[in-house]
């Protein structure tokens, strides 16, 4: 887990911009640039809606997936998570964090490698290893420097996902809830949905949607 005494990120810009989805939704955001932020990457708060006074802010981490994303594929469930995130988030107030963080942390090369070696059979996290790399690389450091420099430290996590909690909490953000996300199931993702209940303890309740046995 990473270290808690990291430095702190500012705001570099701020900008409106209106956000509108292929299915006809639409919600101005602003979306916010940082200085300062561990990894270097130019990793982006989209701010949605505003809490009312007293109230915890929804804030979502969304991991980058130009696949899903943009494209629309359905071998995961990113852009449904992405496009139901910003509703959500703008319905109540918050933030989603979109992070240069492609195929758990990996890349989009190996993640395109890892998408052929599930064609011959292993799961999303097999893939991973066969190819030597982490199950989930991803670090949320500087998620953390962010939300600070947003003034957010205690939040409501948007998230099926344990380690986003344990990692945020891990670096002293107050994660009162996790609010579990939809579950957007195709064909093509059931084996790597599945994969995430088993491997890395996700809370999705893939059994009562899918008939499939999920331990």
């Amino acid at each position: 887990m990473p270290d808690s005494d990291t430095p702190a990120a500012t705001q570099r810009a701020r900008v409106r911009v209106p956000l509108r989805f292929h299915d006809g939704y639409s919600v101005d955001a602003e979306l916010v640039t940082f200085h300062g932020l561990v990894d270097g990457q130019e990793h982006v708060a989209v701010v949605l809606g505003e809490p009312a006074p007293g109230a915890t802010p929804l804030v979502r981490l969304h991991s980058e997936c130009l696949t899903g994303d943009a494209f629309g594929s359905a071998r995961c469930d990113c852009g449904p998570q992405l496009r139901e995130a910003v509703e959500r988030i703008a319905a109540t107030g918050g933030v989603l964090l979109y992070l240069r963080q492609e195929g758990r942390g990996i890349g989009l090369y190996n993640k395109l490698d890892a998408y052929a070696l599930q064609d011959q059979g292993l799961d999303t996290y097999e893939a991973n290893a066969a190819l030597g790399l982490p199950e989930d690389g991803r670090d949320y450091t500087a998620a953390a420097q962010m939300l600070r420099a947003l003034g957010i430290t205690s939040l409501d996590l948007l998230s099926n996902n344990p380690d986003k909690a344990d990692q945020l909490r891990g670096l002293d953000i107050d994660v009162q809830d996790r609010v579990p996300t939809g579950v957007f199931t195709t064909p093509h993702n059931v084996r790597y949905l599945r994969a995430k209940v088993l491997q890395t303890q996700h809370t999705l309740p893939l059994a009562d949607l899918t008939g499939l046995n999920v331990g």
